[in-house]
């Protein structure tokens, strides 16, 4: 027991990089110490060891009767169409009743078989289509329960700069944030617009972070299971090498996941930025400082992140020609 949880801490020091992006950097800091960097990297460490004790046994905690329904009416308020099984709310609503002790055996037995989502595409507002992954009702049951139990062990660290897809934040308040940098100044906006982002997420880039606070495996299985199930369409499966649907109750959660790691490093460069969902604005003093922070995030973003920058939508612009969340801030 002793030597595992040596070997946990090794790998966990290894790993601090992937959550800890404020290393200590002279060409980039102005003092050139090291003290807070040292102390944040081992606050950093000490919450990781803590986490991975607390999620030992997470998987008990999310087939629990009590989140289990939970979820359950949280699917059922959120309503949609059913997935390639064909199951409607309806429906669910009564087997749900009847087959909760033989989900929960076979979550916890790990013989649970996720199934494809159902493709479908809608259109959207700028033109073109944008693609969903409908997954069935008793999918949508489990990935609710899991981001119910999951994010209690996420949504305390993420980033205040943060809006979207989290419990009390709004895109009002991301646009009040906006409006706040502007008037103290700060009119020119570098403008990051993340190309098919849900559809481009790096999954054992993902899988990995996640291991670094969930120790509880049948959980990381399960997760990347969801991750790799195929999208159906027309009877045809196409297997998924990337991404994480839109449509799916866990995919919110799992893209500020993602994402927090690029606030983390926009918190180290003492960046004024408000994000919401993969839509993220830095706010600078000058166009030429903006020219300067768009040349080194992106290449944080492409290199580190392995996402992709749209070129030809991102840039460094006067706050008046840029719609955030649908507004214009002057």
């Amino acid at each position: 027991m002793r030597k595992n949880r040596e070997q946990q801490k090794k790998r966990n020091k290894r790993q601090l990089e992937l959550f800890d992006c404020r290393k200590n950097r002279p060409e980039e800091s102005p003092t050139g110490g090291t003290g807070k960097e040292i102390h944040s990297g081992v606050e950093l460490l000490s919450r990781l060891e803590r986490e991975q004790t607390l999620t030992t046994n997470i998987m008990e905690r999310i087939v629990e009767y009590s989140n289990l329904n939970k979820a359950c009416q949280e699917v059922v308020r959120n309503g949609g169409s059913g997935g390639v099984d064909g199951m409607e709310i309806a429906e669910f609503k009564q087997w749900y009743g009847k087959n909760i002790n033989g989900l929960r055996e076979s979550i916890l037995s790990e013989q649970y078989e996720v199934s494809p989502v159902r493709k479908v595409e809608i259109p959207k507002a700028t033109g073109g289509t944008r693609v969903l992954g409908i997954p069935t009702i008793k999918d949508r049951l489990i990935q609710q329960a899991i981001t119910g139990e999951l994010s209690k062990h996420y949504e305390p660290y993420f980033s205040e700069n943060s809006y979207g897809f989290r419990p009390g934040r709004s895109a009002h308040q991301a646009i009040e944030q906006a409006v706040q940098y502007i008037k103290e100044g700060k009119e020119w906006v570098v403008d990051i617009d993340l190309e098919n982002f849900f559809d481009t997420i790096n999954h054992d880039r993902l899988m990995q972070r996640l291991s670094k606070t969930v120790s509880d495996k049948k959980l990381l299985r399960l997760i990347n299971a969801y991750l790799k199930a195929g999208m159906m369409e027309g009877g045809i499966t196409e297997q998924r090498i990337s991404g994480t649907p839109q449509g799916s109750p866990l995919s919110p959660l799992l893209s500020n996941i993602v994402l927090d790691e690029l606030d983390k490093e926009l918190e180290r460069r003492n960046h004024n930025f408000c994000r919401y969902a993969d839509d993220c604005n830095i706010y600078v003093g000058s166009r030429k400082a903006g020219e300067r922070v768009m040349e080194t995030i992106v290449k944080f973003i492409e290199k580190k992140l392995k996402l992709k920058v749209n070129r030809s939508k991102s840039g460094v612009k006067h706050c008046s020609e840029v719609k955030f969340l649908g507004y214009t801030i002057l």
